[in-house]
Order: C-alpha cells, then structure tokens, then sequence
C-alpha cells in the first residue's frame, strides 16, 4: 500500500507498518510500498506491539506513524549506545 492509501483506509488510527520497498535518500528513507501489520487507538499499544515484534525478529523494517499526517518523513540516524546481548 502507498501512504495514501493507508491513510484512507485507517482514518484518525495509529498505524504499525513494516516497509515492504523503501530506499534511502541522504539522510531521508523513502517508504514507497508498506503493509499495515495493525491499526490502533493509541501510540501505546503500538508501542507494544512493535516491541514485541522487534525483539522476534530485528531485521523487519517496521515503523508507527499517525494516519493524520499527510506525508511521513524517516530520518536516519546512527546508533550510537550500547546493545545489550540477546
């Protein structure tokens, strides 16, 4: 789905979604294509299934946006921290 399609078909929702094509511009990654995984109410129980998701598997590109947003913007930024051993 592109964004506004996501947006139509979950109006005024919290969305998870996992990029299924996207590249990187710069700094900007460009989503061009995303599958809705889950619509929600609230940016917490996003949150939780993101994380949920995120420590099965953390090669998915997944992201939580506001379907109020006309566009969707993801900067890229460098990890810097400590990862703690699985």
């Amino acid at each position: 789905m592109k964004w506004s399609e996501v947006r139509q078909h979950f109006p005024e929702r919290c969305v998870l979604v996992e990029a299924i094509k996207s590249k990187t511009r710069g700094k900007e990654r460009i989503i061009e294509e995303m599958s809705v995984i889950d619509d929600f109410e609230n940016g917490n129980a996003a949150w939780k299934v993101y994380r949920k998701l995120h420590l099965e598997n953390q090669n998915r590109e997944l992201y939580i946006f506001h379907t109020n947003n006309e566009e969707i913007k993801v900067i890229e930024q460098p990890y810097i921290g400590v990862r703690r051993r699985v």
